[in-house]
């Protein structure tokens, strides 16, 4: 991982997207199983459960969130 990548990781773990937190995504409730996974430019995942159906799922950090974190460890 690039430092860009773990400066962006550390940004998205303030926001709260750390592990054993729970966060409604797209409309879901899910417990975040893992802290940011970075997959491309602009592909940032969590691995989670979500609460309903007791799934594990991969679910992208919505791309409006990870461009505010760009531009807050740009900074």
């Amino acid at each position: 991982m690039t430092k860009q990548q773990i400066s962006l990781c550390d940004t998205l773990k303030r926001l709260g997207f750390t592990k054993e937190t729970q966060m409604r995504l797209y409309g879901q409730e899910f417990l975040l199983r893992s802290d940011p996974i970075i997959m491309g430019d602009k592909s940032v995942f969590v691995d989670a459960i979500e609460k309903k159906s007791g799934l594990l799922r991969r679910v992208r950090i919505p791309v409006p969130i990870v461009n505010m974190a760009w531009e807050r460890h740009a900074t």
